[in-house]
């Protein structure tokens, strides 16, 4: 297994969308394990392979107190969505900026777990809010697009001092 170099805000590749996954196979086994170790280390309680600069269907969570419940989507669809939530989000692609996000309370979802077989979860909380988040990511967007342009801007110059202070 192997840490992976997660994609930094702005770098445009988290703009790309991922495409469908079109049989899961021990390559994408092990890029799940790759994630996993990944996101753990982090540490975070998410991942899209986007984030990781593979731009394929994959998220995996995990949003337990000890780190032992790995949930993994592969072509994840949201078939359906109630309610509304603010939440503050974080992401492994920003690091050290936080910010509310609306969105649905609870989902369902269907995708393909490592073994190629489908699944649908129902979800509702924190579990919700991170499957759409790392959703978001298969798509090429960023929790911070969801803000207004002069607070993305205020972001941008937070991250590029940040990265000056780090050279």
């Amino acid at each position: 297994m192997a840490i992976l170099k997660i994609l930094q805000y702005p770098d445009e590749r988290l703009h790309t969308v991922a495409a469908p996954v079109n049989a899961v196979t021990d390559r994408t086994r092990t890029l799940i394990q790759n994630m996993a170790e990944t996101m753990y280390a982090a540490p975070g309680i998410g991942l899209a392979a986007t984030q990781v600069d593979v731009h394929e269907r994959i998220i995996v969570i995990d949003i337990s107190e000890a780190r032992d419940q790995l949930h993994v989507f592969i072509n994840p669809e949201i078939i359906s969505h109630n309610g509304d939530l603010e939440y503050e989000e974080g992401c492994l692609s920003v690091p050290g900026i936080y910010g509310k996000v609306r969105r649905a309370e609870s989902v369902t979802v269907s995708a393909l777990n490592t073994e190629g077989k489908p699944f649908t979860l129902e979800a509702s909380g924190l579990m919700a809010i991170c499957i759409q988040h790392e959703m978001d990511h298969l798509e090429g967007k960023v929790f911070v697009e969801y803000w207004s342009a002069f607070k993305q801007s205020r972001v941008l110059a937070k991250l590029k001092k940040k990265q000056r202070s780090t050279m």
